[in-house]
């Protein structure tokens, strides 16, 4: 799918919380139905087919309750995208990423192969069964793990053994840590921990662009990869990074100094400490050993790609997001840092200030205001206002927002904030994940139009609003306001509410507390429909000024 993805650790959120939030795009042409559901132990699937590659697994027989969000109409697989298990561990899947010509002919996608021929006569060749993909991912590791970086241990051996079919980004969080895996051909995997001080913003492109080797080979305290990644990277020639005598990396990029740079030698020099840690002029900056060189390289030059397609439809996505998050760097103009079609856009940064909820729903929503190439704007022109692939685009299907709150009891500290249909027009609002069931105006989506669906109801907002965006630019805005603000609410009163609260009355109060949430929310989409179609209406082309009355 086509997707965008912002992660934040714990100390760049607003309250402590991991945040882990993705759009689920649907592709070119198709508008793909989602709903919520939680799946209890007894409903989970013992032996699991994939739709898409024809794999049958057998799988663990204790699994534990959790969120996601299915496709709606049946018949293509699973696909449930996020969601929580019961012990607050999230998990996020996927966002497609790119590779290239090399990775691909190295470690070839394990792609299912139809049967050829009569079964029986001389010539037959029987199906073989492809990898994991996207359909597959949630329903085959939040079940069974106890962390994140369990759920990256997980997925990382289900990959070595089966292989996949696309390339894909997954992200797994808890309350400590957030991990980001990429896959790498049909069986190889990278992983890295999101600094805690840091956001990252991934569009449909392989990412990481700093890994260790030697800590994923070692003591895996930011990476992970599978075990035999450096022997089959040197083997393929893959590692296209360029090393001198000193490396040193600073916190939003690295840079490897060539032999002989003396003057930049001696002023590093002068700026570090006996112990090899930073100066007073330098932040984050530490000296490798020599030794370790080889373990410290690019991925996303060795896996990923550089194309002209990706300077329209996805560098400028993680231009836009890294633009607002932090506005002082130079965006724009002959001396900008980084522009929307640069291949270096750090993968991970640190922010300006505190990340919010509303801040990633700002950003998943983005369609490049306030500048030269948004499509409802008044800058540039009408070229350079379909120049590239915006953020919030019509075929958004849904958003998921993981927030895992570290100032609240384990039982009910995941918070599952949800919108659905095209970002721009729509809301977010937070549900209480440790549950049984969640609310029916979430969950009943199905092929009929129906404003009794909350997915469906921002499908006509949204149609509705963007013919007339600047008319309707106010009610939506009212409309997100008031929703965030009384979920914001929900959670501060429902938290008091249930502190001394546990088992089956805690989960009783979480659904209840839900439900209100969404009859409120039923309320506030209903009455915002009528005021677009109110408004759109009066714009219609065969409209008349003269009353007939």
């Amino acid at each position: 799918m086509a997707c965008t993805t912002i992660l934040v650790g714990k100390d760049a959120s607003y309250d402590g919380s991991t945040i882990v939030a993705r759009n689920e795009d649907s592709p070119g042409g198709q508008f793909e139905p989602k709903r919520m559901q939680v799946v209890l132990p007894k409903d989970q699937p013992r032996v699991y087919t994939s739709v898409e590659s024809h794999l049958t697994i057998e799988l663990p027989e204790e699994p534990m309750r959790y969120t996601s969000v299915p496709d709606a109409i049946e018949g293509h697989g699973v696909w449930a995208a996020a969601g929580f298990n019961e012990l607050n561990v999230g998990m996020s899947a996927t966002e497609t990423i790119t590779s290239n010509e090399r990775v691909l002919g190295a470690d070839p996608l394990v792609v299912y192969t139809p049967a050829s021929g009569v079964e029986g006569e001389e010539g037959y060749v029987p199906a073989c069964p492809g990898g994991l993909g996207e359909e597959d991912f949630v329903t085959l590791v939040l079940p069974y793990v106890r962390s994140a970086r369990e759920g990256v241990e997980r997925l990382g051996a289900l990959l070595e053994k089966y292989g996949t079919y696309e390339m894909n980004g997954i992200a797994f969080s808890d309350v400590d840590e957030i991990w980001w895996l990429e896959t790498v051909g049909g069986h190889h995997w990278i992983a890295k921990r999101v600094p805690d001080d840091m956001y990252v913003t991934m569009p449909n492109q392989l990412g990481i662009d700093w890994f260790d080797l030697g800590d994923a080979e070692g003591e895996q305290l930011e990476h992970m990869a599978s075990p035999d990644l450096r022997a089959w990277m040197a083997d393929n020639h893959l590692d296209l990074t360029l090393r001198g005598e000193y490396a040193f990396f600073s916190e939003d990029e690295y840079e490897l100094i060539e032999d002989g740079d003396d003057d930049c030698i001696e002023d590093l020099d002068e700026d570090l400490d006996d112990d090899g840690s930073d100066g007073d002029d330098l932040e984050d900056v530490f000296v490798l050993d020599a030794g370790r060189f080889e373990d410290i390289f690019n991925p996303r030059e060795a896996f990923g790609s550089r194309s002209d397609s990706d300077h329209v439809y996805n560098t400028p996505r993680a231009w836009y997001m890294q633009r607002f998050l932090n506005p002082h760097d130079v965006w724009e103009g002959p001396f900008a840092d980084y522009t929307p079609e640069s291949d270096d856009i750090p993968w991970a940064r640190v922010p300006e200030r505190k990340v919010t909820i509303e801040d990633v729903k700002y950003v998943l929503s983005a369609h490049y205001q306030g500048t030269p190439y948004d499509p409802y704007g008044k800058h540039g022109t009408p070229e350079t206002r379909s120049l590239y692939r915006p953020i919030g685009i019509n075929r958004n299907g849904q958003l998921a927002v993981l927030q895992v709150r570290p100032y609240v009891d384990e039982d009910h500290r995941a918070i599952q904030w949800m919108a659905f249909g095209s970002n721009p027009f729509n809301a977010l609002v937070p549900f209480y994940a440790n549950v049984d069931t969640l609310p029916e105006y979430l969950c009943n989506t199905a092929s009929t139009v129906t404003t009794d669906s909350f997915y469906w109801s921002n499908r006509l907002i949204a149609a509705l609003a963007d013919a007339r965006f600047r008319d309707n630019a106010a009610h939506i805005e009212r409309y997100q306001e008031k929703v965030g603000a009384r979920g914001h609410q929900m959670l501060r009163e429902t938290d008091r509410a249930v502190a001394d609260a546990s088992g089956e009355e805690l989960v009783r109060a979480l659904e209840q507390a839900n439900d209100r949430m969404a009859r409120f929310l039923r309320e506030q989409t209903d009455a915002l429909l009528g005021k677009v179609l109110h408004t759109t209406s009066l714009s219609m082309r065969n409209g008349f000024a003269m009353s007939d009355n």
